[in-house]
């Protein structure tokens, strides 16, 4: 791909995706401008002191004046709010996209809000870091990762366009609806970080247990809970309270298969076991056949490149 996808792209949010995508931009020379607004005086600072964006502005409306592609990367929750604070200022066709978990609650809370002649392109990058904030963000963090993009109907053309950047930023493409989208980020994101913060909240609980032995052998595996579990709380308050449905339909699922493997262990069910823990081990070694993760020690952690 040579030269930029897009003149002018406003960024609402200035978090780690946005950070993220305006870093790879630039590295790859896919946007002539970046514009960026945060809701936080501090993070505007912030964004303004390290060169973040080439321009942050004091209101949201005024960030996407003239731009071609306005991305929301603000909590699912804050975005039919930022829809209707913008949409008086959106040019003609522009396209409106965001980056949020949880694709049916934004469609239903944008689209409304969006003139006619703007097109709207939801989309999910599966990618991330515990961290946050303007500083958090890096320009490999979309390599080799795979980003949803939920057409719903929007303008073909705006929806290709849309996909070449997310490419040129290093993400593979894919496309779905949003209901499907959100079951299957219910199996592989929502559901997995809901236990994730109960495991951490139940060793808080377990007094027999002391502080200084969870952290000095977290290696064990708590480690890894905890690492999901440190996740922005507003942005997962946020899924799971607009994700309802499909993240009870797994959790039920979820806590069929817990009994069962209590029954198990509780009747000494070795053979149940064992074929559950080889059926379980084959999809982790899929998910390394397929380059979303490593066989390196440290979950393949300790070699990410920023």
């Amino acid at each position: 791909m040579s030269g930029p996808v897009y003149d002018r792209v406003a960024l609402i949010g200035l978090g780690l995706i946005a950070g993220s995508m305006a870093h790879a931009m630039r590295e790859k020379g896919l946007a002539r401008e970046v514009v960026g607004h945060a809701r936080s005086a501090e993070t505007r600072a912030v964004a303004r002191e390290i060169g973040l964006v080439d321009r942050v502005t004091e209101c949201a409306a005024e960030a996407v004046e003239g731009a071609d592609l306005i991305v929301l990367a603000v909590p699912v929750g804050a975005m039919e709010e930022v829809a209707r604070e913008i949409a008086p200022r959106l040019k003609g066709g522009a396209t409106v996209t965001d980056v949020g978990s949880v694709k049916k609650a934004v469609i239903d809370g944008v689209a409304p809000h969006l003139p006619e002649g703007v097109h709207f392109v939801p989309a999910h990058p599966l990618a991330g870091t515990e961290h946050s904030g303007p500083r958090s963000g890096f320009a490999s963090l979309f390599r080799n990762r795979w980003c949803i993009l939920v057409p719903n109907g929007a303008d073909r053309a705006a929806v290709d366009r849309l996909a070449d950047l997310w490419r040129g930023m290093g993400a593979n493409v894919d496309e779905m609806d949003a209901d499907h989208h959100d079951l299957v980020l219910a199996v592989t994101s929502h559901t997995p970080h809901l236990i994730a913060y109960t495991m951490v909240g139940v060793a808080d609980d377990l007094r027999r247990v002391t502080d200084s032995e969870v952290i000095k052998y977290s290696a064990a595996g708590f480690r890894d809970f905890t690492r999901i579990a440190a996740s922005d709380p507003t942005m997962w308050r946020d899924v799971f309270l607009t994700n309802k449905d499909a993240t009870l339909e797994i959790l039920g699922r979820f806590t069929e298969e817990l009994f069962a493997l209590q029954r198990a262990i509780r009747t000494g069910d070795g053979d149940h076991l064992h074929a559950y823990f080889t059926r379980t081990r084959a999809i982790r070694r899929g998910i390394i056949e397929a380059g979303q993760d490593t066989e390196a020690p440290d979950f393949g952690r300790a070699g990410v490149t920023r």
